[in-house]
This record gives C-alpha cells, structure tokens and sequence, in this order.
C-alpha cells in the first residue's frame, strides 16, 4: 500500500471582510428610531418608581417638595411609619405577606388539581367545564362585592375564626376565585407534557395521585412559577375585597392600610405612604426576579400546542 507523498493542505482560513460603516441616517430610519423608541418608553416606566423613591426620602412632608429629585435625603419617613401606633405598618406588612403565601399556594395546588383533570381524564362535561370558567371570569369580582360581604357575615355568625375581619376568611374567599384563567393556563401547559409518561408510570402500577405529585408537577414547575407570582402579586395588591372583610386596624393589608394616609380630610401624608409603598415593592420585586427564569417559558409553552 503506496502512502500519498502530498497530503492535501488544510483548507486556508478566510479573512473576514471587512464590512462598510453604516452611515448615521441609514442607521436611524433602520435601528436608530428603535433605540429612541425603547429610551422613551424605559424612561416612562421608570420615572414613577424613582419619583416615589424621592419622595419616601423627602423630609419635607409634601409632594411639591420632591419635584427636584433626591434633593434633600433622609429616612425620617420610614421612622415615622414604623412608629405611629394608629397605623401598625409593621403588622400589616406581615398580615399581607401571609394572606399574599396562603393564596398563592393555594392556588397553584388547586388550579394544578383542576389543570390535570382537565388534561389527562376524560369525564361528561369536561369541555363545558372549561368553558363556564373562562366565561365566570368574564364578569368583574366588583358585581360579588355585597354577596361576598353577606355570605362572609352569615358565616361569622356560626364561625367567627373565618367570617368577617379575619384573614383565614379573606384567604377563603381569594380561594373561592382560584380557578379560571389560572386553571386554563395550567391546562395548556399540561397539554404539552407527552401523555406516554403518564402511561409508562401506569405500566409500573402507579395511579393518578403518584403520577401527578412525583412527575407531572416537577415537568409543570414554570407554570406553577408563575400561576404563583401572578396571584401573589394580585393578592397583596387588592383592595376591594380586602377593604370588605377586614375592618380592625391592626388585621388590615398594606393596601387598605396605606390608604388610610391619604384618604383623611384634615391628615395627609404622601411621603409617609411613598415610604410605605416602597417597602411593600420589595417582596414583589424579590419574588420577580427569584421566579424570573420561569416566567418566559411558563407564559409561552402553553400555546404552543
């Protein structure tokens, strides 16, 4: 066997070409307006946020004050909220995270619950029944104010723990409403896990209960994510609901609370409730960019199927 004496040369590396500048007017009828758009657009969004900021670090006890930002600097306002004993901020911050978990876990164990019944059994009036909770949810909560209030009054009367100005009720009532569009969400997300895992684990003497608690919600965990953020985020920021049920000073959210500095006639203080809204961002903000790797995946993969 002869050995070729010329091997064949590797192949040269091209040089790159280097490519002509793009002239400034070009640029901007092509990117440029793009780049302006999404400044403007930043700098919208934004300016609310720092504005309050300035104005929770505001001495001066108006807003008028804070029209120059960060003019003046001083955390007297998070003191004073933390130290008027009419209003327990401290309280109702840990009132709104509790009622905000409670919810949100809720929800999701619910909602998940429906969302694989929907998508893995077939049983009479499956479709209808996703149907009607779409079509509830078309109505606004504000038309079950006065039922809710009456329903929640009767039910203090039998058990006091869980009607009226008591947040396991208030927690209840946010339950009542967990499916819908966060169970239609979940369904769309289930669709899209093969329905040969769940006959793999039959195979293997597995039943419902297994299959959905050892693999189908580790396979869903972007879904829950966000069906989590989502009513965590609602929860805490409601009003109406909250504002019905709960009435003793010291069991109120921060929603209903904060409002008691601005809505007194002869008594406002806007940067006290700046401060307050500052702090009551944080929690949502933390649990936002904790659950921030879930959240594109979890809102897309659902219709995608």
């Amino acid at each position: 066997m002869s050995i070729d004496s010329n091997p064949v040369a590797p192949p040269k590396e091209r040089t790159p070409v280097p490519q002509p500048r793009m002239r400034f007017g070009k640029w901007m009828r092509e990117l440029g307006w793009r780049h302006l758009v999404g400044i403007a657009v930043v700098i919208f969004a934004t300016f609310p946020l720092v504005y309050v900021l300035s104005a929770s670090l505001n001495p001066g006890g108006t807003l008028t004050g804070s029209n120059v930002l960060f003019r003046e600097l001083s955390v007297q306002n998070y003191v004073d909220l933390f130290s008027d004993p009419r209003r327990p901020y401290g309280a109702w911050f840990a009132n709104t995270m509790i009622v905000g978990i409670a919810t949100s876990i809720g929800t999701v164990f619910l909602g998940a619950l429906a969302a694989y019944a929907f998508s893995r059994m077939r049983f009479t009036g499956r479709r209808p029944g996703l149907l009607a909770l779409i079509i509830v949810q078309m109505f606004p909560q504000l038309l079950a104010v006065v039922a809710i209030y009456l329903l929640m009054r009767g039910i203090g009367e039998v058990f006091p723990a869980i009607g009226l100005d008591s947040l396991i009720g208030l927690i209840m009532v946010y339950l009542g409403g967990a499916l819908g569009v966060n169970t239609y969400l979940m369904y769309g997300f289930f669709n899209t896990v093969p329905a040969s895992i769940d006959e793999a684990a039959k195979l293997d003497g597995a039943g419902h209960a297994r299959i959905f608690f050892t693999i189908i919600l580790r396979l869903v965990a972007p879904i829950l994510a966000v069906i989590g953020l989502l009513s965590f985020i609602g929860t805490t920021s409601d009003f109406v609901l909250s504002s019905v049920i709960l009435t003793s000073p010291d069991k109120l959210t921060l929603a209903v609370g904060l409002f008691r500095y601005v809505s007194e006639e002869t008594s406002t203080n806007y940067p006290v409730f700046a401060a307050g809204a500052v702090l009551a961002a944080i929690p949502v903000m933390v649990l936002f960019l904790w659950l921030q790797k879930y959240i594109v995946s979890g809102l897309t993969a659902g219709a995608v199927k």
